[in-house]
């Protein structure tokens, strides 16, 4: 834990000055939170700057702040943001510290069992466990959380408890505090000191805290006293700090409690006993048997380790919750005064609302066949509702909205449209399906005689492969981009556009992030007027704004009528582009194209070859040269979070473990 003075206060660290409508957004969110209003809508246009308004709103308000949203890698992006935006106060990452996960399941129809299956990576791990740590602290923090902060954490009593404060002069053993790290899950290692460490050499002691990297922490005793509390660094062994006292917090997030773990396994015997009797009664001999033995097994394992296999699925008892007790998450380490983001709510909030129920399913399955304890029904996320009711404030934001967003807010919805940029919304033009592919084709050749970039959007797999194949046909540089792609073909193929290799993409779901190529001026959609999910107004919408990027951004759907989605979409978008130019003319703004980089996917040409013979076909890459590649990965991974590129970072690890599976098989 950091000893600094505590930061009670949020403090901008930049230059830049609110402009376009971010100054009325700023102010209004801010008027609506100190007047009490609980709830409201952020409807911010793509490009608009809605994470530089939520963090004057932040920095306006003075509440600790949790900013969640649906996936890592849009995560990772705000966190960079936030981290830069910020310097010198708490921000932290919360996402599931799985890299894979298949979690434990039963299909009867098949009678075949899976047995949970995951790859931890200890990194994020560190990041979860400073989360905690920074907000126990009673420091200011903000937290840039996926979903993974509805799922069950460790409980504040119990991170308080498990904690040691050492004092200079202060009386304590060193057999003592070995006993006491060892509680907070620390292990002895004279060899290796990494994360959740430590290691003894005569009167002193050096602790590798489980939340960190940068520094180690070092004891050293005069008999019985501490006689001096002193940070170093890492690498070179120099002195960081002096302390007077240091609280040192548990190794990892999960803490077993060994004082209550005698009635917590009397909970489990009670529950087993019970479920026995069950399935006797009602003739599921089987099941009785798989149950008993697989519980008998895991209390053993309890007993004498402390530990057993899937010991998450006892976490009721564990903590002595009473059964459907709403589970303590990240959420209870808040207070009662605080401010939630839910950003792109048009997605994150339906993904909150959906998770309870798809893990409800499945452990209902597991409990009905004997595989573990009704119990296990407890290691949940939270429910819709539970959720609802550990908002204190919440801003909604997202460039379309739902309407459960907007209803929930009472209508108070702030609009954040103009651009500080003055890049203006697309111009839309609707053309006939007669001839539909000829007319492509002509727009297509100018498109690439104007050296600009295009996105089809069409709806059905048959399609995106004919339209692809006949485009080859035509001498376009084309490329397929379908959801079965992982992170190094898809990153390759979006880098590949960009530097002119391709001319065009097409696929069939454009609305994913990670697409914001400004490259790219013309936005085709095929079948406009179906109705469906990606044909709906705020689909088509998300869609306009892939080429809201490009000072010429257009979109041409070709449709035979103009249905109720389109007619909005296209109104809508006229509306937010007349206030831009409006906007743009007042204060003298010329629109010009952003300018983003492009990230190599590796560093040198040499080690490009490496990478390049994955994209060749080949069914197994050389071991050797996988083993390089997947070095070389590494090490960029490293920098880039050293460097606080976390997006780039995350997209990293995801090669890793594609070049890791790939060589494997």
């Amino acid at each position: 834990m950091s000893q600094k003075k505590l930061a009670n206060s949020f403090v901008l660290t930049t230059e830049l000055k609110p402009k376009g409508d971010q100054p009325n957004a700023i102010k209004s969110l801010t008027d609506n939170i100190k007047k009490g209003i609980k709830s409201q809508v952020l409807l911010g246009a793509t490009g608009t700057g809605k994470t530089f308004t939520i963090a004057n709103v932040i920095n306006n308000i003075q509440k600790n702040a949790l900013i969640i949203v649906h996936n890592k890698t849009l995560a990772a992006q705000l966190y960079s943001e936030f981290k830069e935006l910020f310097k010198n106060n708490n921000v932290e990452y919360f996402v599931s510290y799985f890299d894979f996960y298949q979690p434990e399941a039963y299909i009867p129809r098949s009678d075949t069992y899976i047995e949970k299956s995951a790859k931890q990576n200890e990194e994020i791990e560190l990041l979860r466990l400073s989360t905690i740590n920074s907000l126990a602290s009673k420091e200011k923090t903000i937290v840039i959380a996926s979903v993974a902060a509805i799922y069950a954490s460790v409980a504040p009593n119990d991170f308080e408890k498990f904690r040691i404060v050492l004092s200079q002069n202060q009386t304590r053993t060193i057999k003592q505090l070995q006993y006491d790290l060892i509680r907070l899950q620390y292990q002895r290692n004279d060899i290796d000191l990494h994360p959740g460490t430590f290691r003894q050499k005569g009167d002193t002691f050096e602790i590798a805290p489980g939340h960190t990297e940068e520094y180690y922490l070092r004891i050293s005793f005069f008999g019985n006293t501490i006689e001096e509390i002193a940070t170093t660094d890492t690498v070179t062994g120099k002195l960081i700090e002096r302390y007077k006292t240091f609280v040192i917090v548990p190794a990892n997030e999960y803490i077993m409690d060994s004082d209550r773990l005698d009635e917590s396994i009397e909970r489990i015997k009670s529950e087993l006993i019970e479920r026995e009797k069950y399935f006797a009664k009602n003739n599921k001999l089987v099941e009785k048997q798989r149950i008993h033995e697989r519980t008998t097994h895991d209390i053993e394992s309890l007993k004498e380790l402390g530990y057993c296999s899937g010991i998450e699925n006892y976490s009721r008892h564990l903590e002595l919750r009473s059964e459907g007790q709403t589970p303590y998450t990240l959420f209870d380490y808040f207070g009662d005064d605080w401010l939630l983001v839910v950003d792109e709510s048009h997605m994150t909030v339906p993904q909150i609302r959906g998770m309870y129920n798809g893990d409800r399913s499945r452990k209902e399955t597991l409990v009905k066949y004997g595989f573990r304890l009704p119990s296990a029904l407890d290691n949940r996320p939270l429910n819709f509702e539970e959720f609802n009711s550990k908002i204190n404030k919440i801003i909604y934001v997202s460039a379309t909205p739902n309407d459960y967003e907007i209803k929930k807010s009472h209508g108070v919805v702030i609009e954040q449209i103009v651009r500080p940029t003055g890049l203006l919304d697309p111009t839309i033009e609707v053309r006939p399906t007669k001839y539909q592919i000829d007319d492509l084709v002509k727009t297509l050749k100018e498109q690439v005689d104007k050296k600009s970039k295009t996105f089809i959007s069409v709806l059905t797999i048959k399609m995106a492969e004919s339209l692809t194949e006949y485009l080859k046909n035509q001498k376009f540089k084309v490329a397929y981009l379908h959801n079965e792609l992982k992170t190094l073909e898809r990153t390759k193929i979006i880098n590949d556009l960009r530097r002119g290799k391709h001319d065009i993409i097409v696929g069939i779901n454009l609305l994913r992030e990670g697409l914001d190529v400004p490259e790219v001026s013309l936005m085709v959609i095929f079948d406009a007027d179906k109705p469906g999910l990606f044909r709906n107004e705020k689909s088509l919408i998300q869609m306009f704004g892939r080429v809201a990027r490009n000072e010429n951004g257009k979109v041409l759907m070709y449709a035979d009528t103009i249905s109720e989605s389109m007619d909005y979409a296209i109104k809508e978008t006229k509306r937010r582009r007349e206030l831009q130019i409006k906007y743009n003319k007042k204060n003298h703004i010329i629109p010009k194209t952003i300018k983003k980089p492009i990230f190599d996917d590796i560093s040198s040409k040499e080690d490009a070859k490496v990478i390049e013979s994955y994209f060749k076909g080949q069914n197994k890459m050389n071991q050797k040269n996988s083993i390089k590649a997947i070095a070389v990965l590494r090490k960029e991974m490293l920098q880039a979070a050293k460097n606080q590129e976390y997006e780039r970072a995350a997209h990293l690890r995801d090669m890793i473990i594609e070049l890791t599976n790939q060589s494997s098989k």
